[in-house]
């Protein structure tokens, strides 16, 4: 009996920049193949850090060049462009792999909005850098003219730095939904998915905000009912006392167990912390459900409990 799965593709798995990109998505490809020729129904959630980085600091140039015609890209536009140039080579490159191997099943992108609270706390303590550094000069430029919030980064010169706020919703859950349901493989929640919050009436506000993308696919993975969330990372297996004399790799977590490994400081912010915060909420969140975190090229003997870190309760 197939699961229903939801996998979190690592920055890894989609390369530095275009050219990589297609190379990444090729290999990228197969790993997802293998688990929709098991039998397993998949929906694919993505990073998009080097991406729109890359998109922010083209339109940073072009501002640059001419301010008197072209002005800032908001963020959340630079995230939906990333969404949609990095579904085209995934949808693209699956939909081939597919096909290769006899079966015909259709992939599709959905341009995704996931909602935030405007009062988050993180709107407070912006710490996530984005976009090209800066000198002292345009940086107090940007901050007088936009509000934005300016860090000094480690002698290298002034980045802009923007919220991290927790996903509270999908507003596009519905039709992904039905796209699951139709057979299709979906890609959603790219780079996070675009930080939205509701104003008056229907209205949808883009945030200056980027969403972590495991806290993000943890969400998509509790909206669509899924059975297991897999977080793909550049590591077999989780480790306690990570890269000391007395490092332990574990195949097994229970979300009690994690937590006293989170108190303990045994992963770092900003890389394994997040998976294993994102993991045991998921596997908490219903019966039944259960998490995993391994490599790209081991998802398929993950899923089979042969290797990678399962967290379930």
């Amino acid at each position: 009996m197939g699961k229903r799965i939801v996998i979190a593709l690592g920055g890894n798995a989609l390369g530095n920049n275009l050219p990589e990109q297609m190379i990444a998505v090729k290999q990228t490809s197969k790993a997802i193949a293998d688990l929709i020729e098991e039998g397993h129904e998949v929906i694919i959630a993505h990073g998009n850090g080097p991406q729109v980085g890359m998109i922010q600091k083209a339109m940073a140039e072009l501002t640059r060049s001419d301010p008197e015609k072209y002005i800032p890209c908001p963020l959340s536009v630079c995230v939906a462009m990333s969404q949609g140039y990095i579904g085209y080579d995934l949808q693209n490159g699956l939909r081939e792999e597919l096909l290769d191997r006899g079966i015909n099943k259709g992939v599709a992108t959905v341009l995704t909005q996931v909602e935030v609270d405007p009062l988050d706390p993180a709107f407070q303590n912006p710490t996530k850098p984005i976009g090209a550094f800066m000198t002292k000069e345009e940086a107090d430029k940007l901050v007088a003219e936009r509000g934005y919030n300016v860090i000094e980064d480690a002698g290298r010169g002034y980045r802009r730095v923007v919220a991290s706020p927790k996903p509270q919703s999908i507003i596009e859950i519905e039709s992904i939904r039905d796209m699951v349901q139709a057979g299709l493989v979906v890609v959603a929640c790219g780079g996070g998915g675009i930080p939205v919050y509701k104003t008056e009436g229907h209205h949808l506000k883009g945030a200056a905000a980027v969403i972590d993308k495991d806290f993000a696919s943890c969400v998509l993975a509790q909206q669509v009912n899924a059975d297991t969330l897999i977080i793909l990372t550049a590591v077999e297996k989780v480790a306690i006392n990570f890269g000391k004399p007395e490092e332990q790799w574990l195949d097994e977590l229970t979300p009690d167990q994690a937590r006293k490994y989170i108190s303990e400081g045994h992963f770092a912010p900003g890389s394994m912390l997040p998976k294993v915060q994102a993991a045991v909420e998921f596997a908490e969140s219903a019966p039944g459900r259960s998490a995993l975190i391994t490599l790209l090229e081991k998802a398929k003997d993950g899923v089979a409990g042969r290797t990678g870190t399962a967290i379930h309760q």
